[in-house]
């Protein structure tokens, strides 16, 4: 069973670590035990007595320390050495042959494209980083960038290595996963809770997820968790194999099990008949699955298709269709988006769809609902899309009440009363009091403090959050109201930090006009449209009397922006919080309006890159619009000019191959142009 004891304790602690660990692997990754349990069993003991004996030769990879932390005080945030990104889902076979489809066009291949195909673990994404073959860190998903770090609680499964096996593995290796609660652990684990009157979960991924979450890694090494491996992010001293088949291979010789239900298809036809296989399969596997993922196996293809958006173009999530029940929908309430957005909810008498208690479900937008046709008093089909998000699909007509009556949009806003203003065409409702409306408190006022903006160096999110949820900082006026006392009260704000806080809140008061527009967050104005609105009308009290009509003569602004703009200043909060920055000193200097007299650039067309002499970009930026000019962010055959600073990007080169103008800004300062 193993060799001859080694001379030293050190030795042997050395040896055992490495019998035990051989002997995971055999148990955990190839599901052929060399040994019974019991002998492993013994030479787990002998090496925590050794340990006993000897503390030093205590090792963080050893598998003694599976569990041994205290609990934490909470989750610090790492981010990822490569972004986690997220799956486009198909719902059908006819979205699994466009993916097919797209992916063949983009390649320009004729023939067949070879998929790995693996099941979709309904679990919980995960980052697990080794280094010279041992495990320092892992991490949630997070938002893909960015997870907690669960490094105490990951270090307590069984199925994830502490330590790769052999020598021949990368310098470092970032591996990607899933850690799910098989059905029998689950159904143990529930059993127990019941037994002893605990609380129970609703279902295996939620369970695997809270399982992750806890702050005393004792409570996560007590759940019936297991992992899988299903990829990789970062890689250093390694080369990545040809194929994602192989890469998978890769992971299961260094020790770290993949699902041994993955398998290379081919074409659309394979992807197919593997999806039609698995659901015939999904009741009886061991584990919950949502789903089944392809992805192109030549890694090569993989980096020629690319990503879009947060999405790659070389593998796709086919979701199994989701779970549907009946219910009593009792109400239907709007709810007012941290945006100004109103979406439809619908209050549900609580169903269990798919192992979860679902009381509210989305109707996602007014005309979703009037098109399905939703009252309250209706029985309705309740679905989790996706397996998610719980949402009504339909009515069931037959079972309708004589008395039902439909909802129609709420003409004022649910939350603080301002107008609701749906653009025609536009399926989304907004409430109108931006500055005022509680809802949307918080994003109002980061955008408020933003750099582009009223620049209140110093007011971060977080800040902002603290400030909100203690209720300081009603509305942006608030916010020049806050003294060195009130702020020194708050997390992590030191005197040092409050002072210079109220210097900054001090310092952005002598603003432009242009910029307080644009800070105020009227809907569909940018930085330009709010330099357009600054020169024609010169000061704010004649743009806040406008009409739309009056708004429309406006370069840059259509009937869209012109009704934003109108609807925003009819609002009685929204005079008010203005009066109120105003009272608090918030000014800029007014100039004479400008309703249509061109300007020495009046026409042209200019970009910005590097980092320019004698101004800031911004400032640049405000001088050429001032002037007439129009900024835009890329170089075109219709740019005028590239305005070019120290260290530019890869827009000078684009401009010099079509011909456009380079000019610096010390140039145009000597020119006058900028004095103009």
């Amino acid at each position: 069973m193993s060799k001859p004891r080694a001379d030293t304790p050190a030795q042997r602690a050395a040896e055992l670590r490495r019998l035990i660990d051989h002997h995971n692997f055999r148990y955990y990754v190839l599901d052929d035990p060399e040994v019974p349990d019991a002998d492993y069993d013994r030479l787990l003991r002998e090496l925590q007595e050794l340990e006993a004996a000897h503390p030093e030769l205590i090792t963080t990879d050893s598998p003694t320390q599976r569990v041994g932390h205290a609990p934490a005080a909470g989750f610090a945030e790492v981010r990822h050495l490569e972004p986690m990104l997220s799956l486009d889902n198909a719902f059908s076979e006819e979205e699994l042959e466009n993916f097919d489809r797209r992916v063949r066009e983009r390649l320009e291949v004729e023939g067949e494209v070879s998929y790995a195909a693996e099941p979709k673990l309904d679990g919980a994404a995960v980052s697990l980083v080794y280094q010279d073959g041992t495990l320092v860190r892992g991490a949630t998903r997070g938002d893909g960038s960015a997870g907690e770090d669960i490094t105490h609680n990951v270090r307590t499964l069984s199925t994830i290595p502490l330590r790769l096996q052999g020598r021949e593995h990368p310098d470092l290796i970032e591996v990607r996963g899933e850690i799910y609660m098989p059905r029998a652990g689950f159904d143990r684990l529930n059993r127990k809770a019941r037994e002893s009157g605990g609380k129970t979960f609703a279902n295996p991924r939620n369970a695997a997820a809270g399982s992750l979450r806890q702050l005393d890694p004792r409570v996560t090494a007590e759940r019936p968790l297991a992992f899988y491996a299903y990829g990789i992010g970062g890689l250093e001293g390694g080369s990545r194999p040809d194929r994602h088949s192989a890469l998978l291979d890769w992971l299961r010789s260094m020790g770290l099990r993949t699902c041994d239900l993955n398998e290379v298809v081919a074409g659309v036809s394979g992807c197919l008949a593997y999806y039609r296989s698995m659901g015939t399969k999904r009741d009886d596997l061991p584990f919950d699955i949502d789903g089944v993922v392809f992805k192109v196996d030549r890694l090569d293809y993989q980096q020629a298709l690319g990503f879009v958006s947060r999405a790659p173009r070389w593998a796709i999530a086919s979701k199994y269709p989701a779970q549907e029940q009946t219910t009593l929908l009792r109400d239907i309430e709007f709810q007012v988006g941290r945006t100004g957005a109103l979406t439809p909810v619908a209050r549900l008498e609580p169903v269990l769809v798919g192992g979860v208690t679902v009381s509210n479900a989305t109707l996602h937008n007014i005309d979703e609902m009037q098109r399905k046709d939703v009252r309250p008093g209706d029985t309705v089909i309740v679905r989790r899309a996706g397996d998610v998000i719980p949402e009504v699909v339909g009515v069931v007509l037959e079972q309708r009440p004589p008395d039902a009556k439909p909802v129609g949009l709420p003409s004022h806003c649910p939350v603080c009363g301002s107008e609701v203003l749906r653009q025609e065409g536009e399926a989304v409702a907004r409430c109108s009091g931006g500055l005022y409306c509680q809802a949307q408190r918080k994003e109002s006022l980061k955008h408020f403090a933003s750099r582009r903006a009223m620049d209140i160096e110093g007011l971060g999110a977080k800040l902002i959050d603290q400030l909100v949820d203690a209720n300081l900082v009603m509305t942006p006026a608030d916010l020049y109201r806050l003294d060195e006392e009130t702020l020194v009260g708050l997390e992590r704000m030191g005197e040092k930090s409050a002072r210079n806080l109220v210097a900054a809140l001090a310092r952005s008061k002598k603003t432009s006009l242009a910029r307080f527009l644009f800070a105020l967050g009227l809907r569909e104005v940018g930085e330009v449209t709010a330099a357009s609105l600054a020169r024609h009308f010169g000061s704010l009290e004649p743009l806040m009397a406008a009409t739309a009509e009056e708004l429309e003569a406006v370069p840059d602004v259509g009937p869209v922006v012109a009704l934003n703009v109108e609807t925003f200043f009819r609002q009685p909060h929204n005079w008010e919080v203005i009066q109120a920055l105003l009272d608090q000193g918030v000014a800029w200097p007014d100039t004479t309006p400008d309703t249509g007299k061109a300007g020495p650039l009046s026409g042209k067309v200019f970009v910005i890159t590097g980092t320019l002499e004698g101004m800031t970009r911004d400032e640049a930026k405000q001088r050429i619009e001032a002037l007439g000019g129009k900024i835009t962010s890329s170089v075109s055959s219709k740019t005028d000019y590239l305005l070019c600073g120290k260290d530019p990007g890869s827009k000078l080169k684009k401009a010099q191959e079509l011909g456009v103008i380079i000019v610096s800004s010390i140039e145009m300062l000597e020119t006058g142009l900028f004095e103009h």
